[in-house]
């Protein structure tokens, strides 16, 4: 009886993963890549921050070109006039004509007035403001990469570590089907009278180890089909069709890993576009202690109503110059200078934990792809002494212990062939991300020519 309820249970959860994925949209692993770049918000957000920082570099452009400002007013005003008399003060005084003579004038007007102003000379503030611009545009495109490649790596991760689970899901199946053969056998076994009944007893002992074994690998399962239909905005699922794989053939040499990171890793732009912005707020600063140097011209378009010390119209040049101010601007140029240096010494540091990055990456990729290819005689010798341990255990020339522990010997050798495939994807994944190659993966799933069935 208790065999049969561990078939039936056994038959009725294999088929959840299944089942699951029944609605599950079926990707290889370039389309998820393709569906990602569509569907990331990470990726959407950087594209804006990106065209925010163009429209923003586009604004800057025109700075130093001519303004024109058109300004009209409605004026209600009084104006008093003296006029002094001079030499007719004496000829004007019978007539009652005082000395000055006083006029006041009250009146409502509308004063509408073009001005005209172009810069000269700033103090490099003007060119301090573009290359600023320029430099936040260049840090918003490199932080646009930054986050694909983050979104990549994520990807990569979630992709076969589903196809890692579904492969420790099919082990945990086939171990859990081998004991419940084994546990039938052994209880025929121990009716005739051939073994014992503690040897049957620890054959149910390790069918029902592998049974929990293989609920978790359900859980597991699970958990990696949410993470990777949330990452692909797919509620439904994603069954992934790319399988996990290894190129038997050592990679590239570390050295081009290592120059394709240093002249393309998205966080050194980064950095260097930071270092151009400290730079140009230098140039600001600098700027602030310099005069300003510029033409301007005004036109009155009504000049019936014009104020009495209005000009019709204006042109002239000026040069403008703050002899004093309430922050101190060498500390201001000061503080920029060290700015510089801050952005400087993050992008060495930057370059050291890259190359360490690219340098542990390359190493973990080669042990898994070693580990995988020395696992292959390992899974062939397993499955063969799961085969003789059954025939011998059949003849009662051997144990069931024997027999539980081939079996669990093959499950344990066929997990850790995935596992070091699933080991070599990653640590790829990782060394394509940290030289600033994240969406070369595909490339490589081509050349592969070992799969984990």
């Amino acid at each position: 009886m208790r065999i049969r309820l561990t078939l039936a249970f056994a038959a009725l959860i294999a088929p959840v993963p299944l089942v699951a994925q029944d609605g599950s949209i079926p990707l290889d692993y370039r389309a998820a890549q393709q569906r990602l770049f569509e569907r990331s918000d990470a990726i959407a957000a950087s594209e804006a921050n990106v065209r925010g920082k163009e429209a923003q570099a586009g604004a800057t452009s025109t700075l130093g070109r001519p303004e024109l400002d058109f300004e009209a007013q409605l004026l209600d005003y009084q104006k008093t006039l003296y006029l002094p008399l001079g030499s007719l003060a004496p000829l004007a005084q019978p007539f009652g004509i005082e000395d000055p003579m006083r006029f006041r004038r009250r009146e409502t007007a509308v004063r509408p007035i073009a001005t005209a102003t172009a810069p000269f000379y700033s103090g490099g503030q003007i060119a301090g403001v573009k290359a600023g611009a320029r430099a936040q545009l260049d840090q918003a495109r490199a932080e646009r990469r930054g986050s694909v490649d983050r979104a990549l790596l994520q990807l990569a991760q979630a992709y076969y570590g589903q196809q890692l689970a579904e492969r420790a899901l099919g082990v945990r199946r086939d171990v859990l089907a081998g004991l419940d053969r084994h546990v039938a056998d052994a209880v025929k076994l121990e009716r005739e009278q051939f073994i014992s009944r503690a040897q049957r007893l620890q054959a149910e002992v390790a069918r029902d180890d592998a049974a929990r074994e293989f609920e978790k690998a359900v859980a597991d399962l699970e958990t990696a089909n949410v993470a990777l239909a949330g990452l692909l905005r797919a509620p439904q699922g994603v069954r992934p069709t790319t399988p996990l794989f290894v190129l038997s053939q050592r990679l590239e040499p570390m050295e081009t890993y290592r120059t394709a990171a240093l002249d393309a890793h998205p966080e050194l732009d980064r950095l260097r576009a930071m270092e151009a912005q400290a730079e140009a707020g230098i140039a600001i600063e600098k700027s602030k202690q310099r005069p300003t140097i510029y033409g301007f011209g005004q036109y009155n378009f009504d000049r019936r109503d014009a104020l009495l010390t209005d000009p019709d119209w204006t042109v002239g040049i000026g040069l403008r110059y703050k002899i004093a101010s309430g922050m101190g601007r060498n500390q201001s140029v000061e503080a920029a200078r060290q700015t510089v240096l801050q952005a400087h010494a993050g992008l060495q540091e930057a370059r050291t934990q890259i190359e360490i990055g690219v340098a542990k990456a390359w190493n973990e990729a080669e042990a898994a792809r070693r580990r995988f290819l020395l696992l292959d005689s390992s899974l062939e010798s397993a499955a063969e002494n799961l085969r003789l341990q059954s025939l011998s255990y059949r003849e009662q020339q051997a144990t069931s212990l024997d027999v539980i522990d081939a079996e669990l010997g093959l499950g344990r050798a066929r997990i850790q062939h995935a596992q070091a495939a699933h080991d070599y994807v990653l640590a790829l994944a990782q060394l394509l991300d940290v030289s600033g190659q994240g969406a070369r993966l595909p490339d490589y799933i081509a050349r592969a020519d070992k799969e984990v069935p």
